[in-house]
């Protein structure tokens, strides 16, 4: 992209009228004078005042900490597995020392929008004290990173997380590329997330950190490590030395390869300047199958790595074995127990082999993307700042960030040299591994869609395709194959609204839409759009895949709706063998009797 193109879209952006980031930054900072940081069961049982203080002592004794993750679908189902997971670790011999808590994506809204939005995966905390029971149920300590900073409820969300004792919350990355749902106000949002950053900074020294998971946010959709190496420098920029607090990092979900996950491990403790306090690093997610023995010899292997690195290079960061489970539904309790006994097993046999391990091409993948990062790093301000934004305002940078997109960024100030040949004409320096996936995929089911059968039914129909919440990587892939087959794709991505959906299709005269779900909503959303479409009079099929399941009341997990989509009119779908082009094609061109002919109020 050239730069005047560039400078173009900024200019575009800051046509916004943007909030003095300054102000918010002063607000969220003299709070902290007012926030009592409470105490939690398991920093009486420890003796620290905070989680970063246990960490530090950890990474003095090079301790393996382990975290689990439970968001079940409610606040009472996950303190009865919080309990259970802590009975078990006392019976069978392991020690969880964090706990993630899961919750519903509604939380992320401020308080009077929660109950209009569709429920999620995850518990709701609906008063004071479901908020302090967190910290008091069982001596472990919990974390808080999803739909917390980075969200609507930012500032308050952390004032009640820092007063029942949660000292690490976040997540950073997920304010670039989620959304609360239904709530558009970006420039609200960001004003949030800069206040509570700057709260948790007012609180450094009592050991607040600030949590992102480099891999929720853009760092999925960048192609190129050496990307997201820059993406950390600059969020830690922005954290660190705009807003004063503490930076830490995770990693992991989507990186399978482990050089790559022993080298994050370096090339965090670099970033961080050999002061990296790390959150936790995340188990591979993208390697999971249906096949539970499989998934048993993939957790053994990634986490094998994962604690030979801390070993190696203790960062703080727990360690996360995965349920089996982890690929084909949310896990049980009983799974993440099973789990856990797995990871502490493992823990035993690394000890013994740690003496023959050569971490040589880990930390060579490490300086690589690190020494190439920083130059992704320095770029991007210069250009930011060439193009006209103030990068020491950090509500006006943040707000570009999010506003701009990865494609965008990574094709201005991406490490790989010009290559028109390649995804955003830059070659990568090292490919993630999520990248690599999906290349694969698209390698893999290439030579069907080209099939003659496939051609005919895709042949120029105008096709929608979108994802319910952040998961993006498989409409990535579906909207490349389809379009190879002669489809023409309008692809709006992740994060779409069933009202946007809707109008977006009809606007196109689309012949129909791909929509791919996962958080736990697939029945709610459906409802939703199919309201939508029928206020339109839109008669066109809808296919949706993923994670067909949902929240119900009295069930600890969300349960499969498949059916419930058929009788709405959709069609549920697994794989991309399953001849979804001839359903497509094929598909009753009138649906079922409307639910209502108006369309929710927003």
């Amino acid at each position: 992209m050239e730069f005047h193109n560039f400078k173009s879209i900024i200019q575009n952006i800051l046509k916004t009228q943007i909030p003095n980031g300054k102000i918010a930054a002063e607000f969220g900072k003299s709070a902290a004078g007012q926030v009592k940081i409470g105490r939690t069961a398991f920093m009486d049982k420890m003796g620290v005042s905070s989680e970063a203080e246990y960490k530090l002592q950890c990474i003095k004794k090079k301790q393996i900490t382990f975290h689990g993750h439970i968001g079940l679908n409610s606040w009472d189902a996950t303190a009865n597995a919080l309990t259970k997971l802590y009975q078990s670790g006392l019976s069978e011999g392991f020690d969880v020392a964090r706990v993630g808590i899961c919750l519903d994506r509604r939380m992320g809204l401020p308080d009077s929008k929660r109950q209009k939005a569709i429920a999620e995966t995850g518990p709701m905390l609906n008063c004071a004290e479901d908020w302090m029971a967190i910290g008091k149920t069982i001596p472990i300590q919990p974390h808080m990173g999803d739909f917390m900073i980075g969200f609507p409820a930012s500032f308050e969300n952390t004032i009640h997380a820092l007063e029942a004792g949660v000292t690490t919350i976040g997540n950073l990355s997920q304010y670039f590329s989620h959304e609360a749902p239904g709530f558009k106000d970006h420039v609200f949002t960001t004003n949030q997330t800069v206040k509570a950053i700057s709260l948790m900074g007012g609180l450094r020294e009592r050991g607040a950190l600030v949590h992102s998971y480099l891999e929720d946010g853009f760092g999925a959709l960048f192609y190129d490590c050496a990307t997201i190496a820059g993406w950390a420098f600059l969020e830690k920029y922005i954290v660190e030395t705009l807003l004063g607090a503490k930076l830490s990092h995770c990693i992991g979900g989507l990186t399978i390869d482990p050089v790559k996950r022993a080298g994050w491990v370096f090339a965090m403790d670099e970033i961080h300047d050999h002061k990296c306090i790390g959150s936790m690093f995340y188990g591979d997610t993208i390697s999971f199958t249906r096949d539970l023995a499989f998934n048993s010899g993939l957790v053994s292997e990634y986490l094998m790595w994962d604690i030979l690195a801390q070993m190696k290079c203790p960062t703080g960061h727990a360690v996360l074995p995965l349920p089996l489970t982890e690929g084909v539904r949310i896990p049980s309790v009983e799974e993440i127990i099973q789990a856990q006994i797995l990871g502490k097993r493992i823990e035993k046999t690394a000890q013994r082999l740690y003496p023959y391990f050569d971490f040589t091409e880990a930390q060579i993948f490490a300086k690589n993307i690190v020494s190439k990062g920083k130059i992704v790093f320095h770029n991007a301000l210069d250009g930011f700042m060439q193009a006209g934004v103030d990068i020491k305002d950090p509500v006006e940078l943040l707000f570009i960030l999010k506003k701009l997109g990865p494609s965008v960024f990574e094709e201005m100030f991406g490490a790989g040299i010009f290559n028109e040949n390649f995804i955003r004409n830059r070659e990568p320096v090292v490919k993630t591994d999520i990248f690599k996936q999906s290349e694969k995929s698209i390698e893999k089911h290439r030579k069907l869609f080209q099939s003659k059968e496939n051609r005919i039914h895709l042949k120029d129909r105008r096709l929608v395709i979108a994802s319910t919440d952040v998961h993006e990587h498989a409409i990535m892939i579906l909207s490349q194959l389809c379009k190879e087959a002669g489809a023409q794709i309008f692809y709006l991505g992740a994060e779409k609204n069933p009202d946007e959906l809707a109008a977006f299709a009809v606007s196109q005269k689309a012949d129909g839409i791909l929509l791919s779900t996962h958080n736990g909503m697939a029945l709610e959303y459906a409802k939703d759009l199919r309201i939508q479409l029928d206020h339109h009079e839109c008669r066109i099929p809808v296919i949706m895949g993923g994670v067909l399941n949902q929240k119900m009341d009295n069930c600890e997990l969300p349960v499969d709706v498949s059916s419930n989509l058929k009788k709405l009119g959709f069609i549920p779908h697994g794989k991309l063998e399953d001849k979804f082009t001839y359903l497509l094609a094929n598909a009753p061109a009138v649906s079922p009797p409307s639910i209502t002919k108006t369309p929710p109020v927003k």
